[in-house]
């Protein structure tokens, strides 16, 4: 039997000015936060979620990485992993407004959104953003905005903007949507999981095989991952959150791409995963070149979801990319 969800605390507020102008308000933020905060409050690891993720990291999604003892050592840090703003599972999103549009938000909202949070915890600056995906697009928008808070960041299998080739995948997730609803959001599920996986996977795993009912193994597993979201993740929510991802461009209003990234602060860490078909190894290595960051390699068959399965390599990358944070707090303690 696995273990029943656990409980998320919420920040309850008033107001939020979206980049369109737009304001929203009576919201509500959700989220976790693992460990303790220290006495200086500079210990603190924020982590964003990917496109259908929760703020539970530490009890789902990234239950290898989060925790006592693991790479990002809950003894240590205090681990804050908020609810993306438009997603279902506690933050203010689509199923909040039924009879009205939701207005469309982008990371850079969701970074800024975030940030209230942070500030308040009564934190000024963070040891370590990161994220994957759509995760990692909101964690270079954190460390773009707010410039000298983030002593490290780590962005997995992320662009610096969305490329055609995303945007193309999301078009086709979106009519599906749009056309069939609940049953769309299902489809579009199948889609997104030949996008997330590698087709050295798909071989290796399933093959040829036929299953007892007449059909490819394969397609049983697409649909029973369709029906899974379905059963829990709101259609409007998902296409929220593919119009954000369309939208993530960090060198809009920063005078393009390569400045944005060379103005990034701290210890930046891009990280690859070869056999990504959304983001390519090389798509994240470009932006590496530009920012002058760190780039590293999940070496996997998995795909785009190497950044979520791939525990070891990622814990290894966080343990470096924290190291490097260590050092900016000697620095800045000599100084």
């Amino acid at each position: 039997m696995s273990a029943a969800p656990r409980a998320v605390r919420t920040l309850a507020l008033p107001s939020f000015t979206l980049e369109s102008g737009e304001v929203l308000r009576d919201l509500r933020q959700a989220y976790h936060l693992d460990g303790t905060l220290n006495a200086r409050r500079d210990n603190l690891v924020l982590v964003f979620h990917a496109l259908t993720g929760s703020a539970d990291a530490a009890g789902d999604w990234w239950a290898g990485v989060v925790g006592a003892g693991r790479p990002l050592d809950t003894d240590r840090y205090a681990v804050l992993v908020p609810n993306l703003l438009g997603s279902c599972y506690g933050t203010t999103g689509p199923s909040d407004h039924p009879d009205d549009r939701f207005p469309a938000v982008t990371p850079r909202d969701q970074a800024r959104f975030a940030a209230l949070l942070v500030e308040h915890l009564g934190v000024g600056d963070v040891a370590l953003v990161t994220g994957g995906s759509l995760g990692g697009m909101v964690a270079l928008e954190w460390t773009a905005t707010f410039a000298g808070r983030t002593r490290s960041t780590v962005a997995l299998a992320a662009p610096a903007a969305h490329t055609a080739h995303a945007i193309a995948w999301n078009a086709v997730q979106r009519a599906c949507i749009d056309a069939a609803g609940d049953a769309g959001l299902a489809i579009a599920r199948q889609i997104s999981m030949i996008a997330f996986r590698s087709e050295r996977e798909f071989e290796a795993r399933f093959g040829r095989t036929v299953g007892p009912d007449g059909r490819f193994v394969v397609e049983n597993y697409l649909e029973h991952q369709g029906n899974k979201l379905r059963a829990r993740f709101d259609p409007a929510s998902y296409r929220t959150l593919l119009d954000a991802m369309d939208a993530h461009d960090l060198g809009r209003g920063r005078g393009g791409q390569a400045q944005a990234l060379r103005a990034l602060q701290g210890a930046v860490y891009a990280v690859g995963v070869p056999g990504d078909q959304l983001y390519s190894a090389e798509v994240v290595r470009q932006w590496a070149t530009l920012a002058g960051a760190e780039y590293r390699e999940i070496k996997s068959i998995l795909g785009h979801d190497a950044f979520l399965l791939e525990h070891e390599q990622v814990g290894g990358i966080l343990r470096e990319a924290l190291q490097a944070a260590a050092r900016a707090d000697s620095r800045r303690d000599v100084a």
